[in-house]
């Protein structure tokens, strides 16, 4: 597993958290979905993915839960790349724009709303996409 947050803080709470669960197969790297994907790409040598073996990585599935404005160009492309997808939304309306965007590509198989916000206008979302039949042939 590949795993990039942006926010220091946060990606020293999950290694933390990985340590302490004795989790050994989840590399963690603290770089924005843009660097990633060129890194993805290129499968460049990053300082930050050291130790990554491309060749060994067989990823299936992506998990992203983008900021508030969504997700950029590069991230949503290489979305639709792969299998199946997960994605985690604190904003309806960007999640709804992403989503038809890979609509030729993925149909939702999955879909939840969770109020983690009482008594604010926030929502969460949760999606879960798969590969249309139509295109896991090609």
């Amino acid at each position: 597993m590949v795993a990039t947050e942006l926010c220091k803080a946060s990606t020293a709470a999950a290694r933390e958290n990985v340590a302490a669960n004795g989790v050994e197969n989840v590399l963690l790297a603290r770089m924005s979905s843009e660097e990633f994907v060129a890194a993805w790409r290129a499968k460049a040598d990053k300082h930050r993915l050291k130790g990554l073996d491309w060749d060994a990585l067989d990823a299936q599935t992506l998990l992203i839960d983008p900021p508030r404005c969504g997700l950029d160009n590069e991230t949503e492309a290489l979305m639709a790349t792969f299998p199946r997808i997960v994605y985690v939304s604190c904003n309806p309306e960007t999640l709804a724009a992403n989503l038809q965007r890979v609509e030729a590509t993925h149909r939702i198989e999955r879909f939840a709303v969770f109020d983690q916000f009482p008594f604010t206008h926030h929502i969460e979302c949760g999606a879960y996409l798969v590969r249309s039949p139509e295109q896991s042939a090609l």
